[in-house]
This record gives C-alpha cells, structure tokens and sequence, in this order.
C-alpha cells in the first residue's frame, strides 16, 4: 500500500508540473486548449472550465494537454500549429523546464529542512588532527593559510585540495582571532584529505536554493554524461530502470523517509526532463527540432511527413518500453 501510494504521488507530481508547464505557456501563447488531464485511460472525475476540460484518469502512468491544431491542421487562430516557431518552441520547452524547476524545489525542501554547512565547528572527532590541534566547537573559520574562508564549501575544498603537511587555521572565538597549525591525514576512502571536523547547519531559504540548483544542474551533467557514453557503446544497459523498476525503488525511498522519497522524485523529475527534450521524434525535443527547421527555412515542413516521422518515433519509444519493462521484470524475478 505505501508504495503504491508513493507512486502515485511522485509520477501524479511530476507529470502534474511537466504539463502543467505545456498548460500554462499555451494560456500565454493564447493557444485554445480542449483538455487537460492527469493520468490515463478512462476518467475518474471531471470538468469543464470556460473551454477547457480538466480532468483525472485511473491510470497514473502520464497525462497530457490536449491543444487546437497540436497534431492536426487547424484554421483556428488560436491553433497550435498557426503559432509562431518561437511561440511553438515555448510551449514545448516549458514541460520539461518544469520538471528541472520541480526537481529544484524538492532538493530545496530537503536542504532547508537539514540545514545548510556553515564554516563554524559543531564538533571535532575524537583524536583527530583538529583535536589535536586545539580546535573547538564553536570556532569560526576564517583563513586557512592564504585562503580566506568564508562558507564550508571552502573549507572542504581548500583542506582537500591542498598539498602542504601542515595547515594554518585561523579561527574567530569568542570575538578573538586564534591560530592553529594542524597536521592533515589523508583518507584513502574519499581520497582526501581531512582534519576531524564537522559543520554547524544552518538553515537558508536563498543557500538552500542556490545548493539545490547546483545539485540538480551537476545531475543533469551526469546523466548527459551516461547517455553521451552508451550512444558510443561505453555504458550499459543495465543501469536503466523501467517504469516497474521505478515503482519498487520508489517504494524503497517511501520505507526510509519522506527525505529519501523526495530525493528520488527529485532525480526522476531530471531524467524526465532530458528524456522528453532529447530531439528524438514524438518527444517534445523531437518536436522542438520541426519547429527550429520551420524558424530557419522560413516554411513550415509538411505536416503530414512530420506527423509520419513521429508516428515512427513513438512507435520505437513503445518497442523500447517494452522491453526496458521485460528486463524490469527479469530484474526483480516477476516472472
């Protein structure tokens, strides 16, 4: 039951903000929109707003904003298709734009709740170089040999990456400046080196914003990074988990914490983002590229060759579904 209410949770979330993203900038655009509906397959409940339905369907596997002129040839002004490239572009772009925006907001829950790391001690290990040297809790780092300290990032960085044998800290105590020569070990299991000390936290709605952003943007860029890999044959397909696969891990996320959940939902939010914007045909990114064709040839391309040309991309995305689905089941002994 948890997870079955967990998943329903995360994908009604993230697909609610990807469409509601395409939703939102066709209202912009002034693109009439006939329906809007979380979930598919038939419908649980419904209504009709001044034009559009709004509705949710049993299935919790997707959605979608149904819009005048989106797959067809319309007359309507208000069509889809008589919209400029640039306005065409918007609307496409905004769905997965929204997912990196849901992303940040859940990590930004997660990192405001926990605090974010200050440059002042909260505690030094027992015996460890820090200790050893007389730091304190309390103390507030300022300058480390040269390098004047002004968040924990720097900290890290600057302990981590520096090759001297011995560190000079100085620290603010109790409106006192104090200066300590502290002797580093290196950790062969994070391959850097260290000194024994944690962070006070501190919690920061603008820090936990900016950290957040970071992590996302540092997730993206890896996960481009595995795609870039396995286009060249260097990845596996092992590390990629369908929808079944996604519902247990979802379900182990929800067993851990809230924290774990949103995490996960977080990272699955990103990958729905790339995934939709990557110029492959029936994806928003595939469409994206008919409408830069459209903005440099001055025409647009023939609707009936493009509608062919995604009928052929979905039908390969459902080929692929289904056996990332199949080796799901292979994973997790279904059968």
């Amino acid at each position: 039951m948890l997870t079955a209410i967990s998943f329903v949770f995360v994908f009604g979330l993230l697909v609610f903000f990807h469409e509601f993203g395409h939703f939102a900038l066709a209202k912009i655009n002034n693109i009439k929109v006939h329906q809007f509906a979380l979930g598919m397959g038939p419908k649980i409940i419904s209504f009709k707003g001044k034009e559009t339905e709004y509705s949710l369907r049993i299935l919790p596997i997707g959605g979608y904003v149904k819009m005048e002129g989106e797959d067809e040839v319309s007359d309507d002004e208000r069509s889809f298709s008589s919209k400029t490239p640039l306005q065409r572009i918007s609307v496409l772009a905004a769905g997965p734009i929204m997912n990196i925006i849901l992303a940040i907001l859940l990590l930004t829950i997660i990192a405001f709740n926990f605090g974010n790391p200050v440059n002042i001690i909260n505690e030094t290990t027992k015996n460890s170089p820090a200790e050893k040297a007389g730091l304190k809790s309390g103390d507030e780092i300022i300058k480390i040999n040269e390098t004047h300290i002004d968040s924990w990032e720097d900290i890290v960085n600057t302990i981590g990456k520096s090759e001297d044998d011995i560190l000079n800290i100085k620290v603010l105590r109790n409106g006192e400046v104090f200066s300590f020569d502290v002797v580093p070990e290196y950790d062969e299991e994070t391959k850097r080196r260290l000194i024994g000390i944690s962070p006070v936290m501190k919690k920061s709605l603008l820090k936990s914003v900016k950290t957040s952003a970071e992590n996302v943007f540092l997730v993206i860029k890896q996960i481009l990074g595995f795609l870039f890999n396995f286009i060249r044959g260097e990845g596996s397909a092992k590390d990629i988990v369908g929808p079944i696969g996604m519902v247990h891990y979802v379900g182990e996320a929800a067993k851990i914490s809230i924290f774990s959940l949103l995490s996960l939902a977080a990272v699955i939010s990103i990958n729905l983002a790339i995934l939709n914007i990557l110029p492959f045909p029936a994806l928003d990114g595939g469409r994206i590229i008919f409408a830069i064709i459209e903005l440099i040839k001055g025409s647009p391309v023939d609707p009936e060759k493009e509608g062919f040309v995604h009928m052929i991309g979905f039908v390969i995305l459902i080929a692929l579904m289904i056996i990332v689905i199949y080796k799901d089941i292979v994973r997790f002994n279904l059968l």
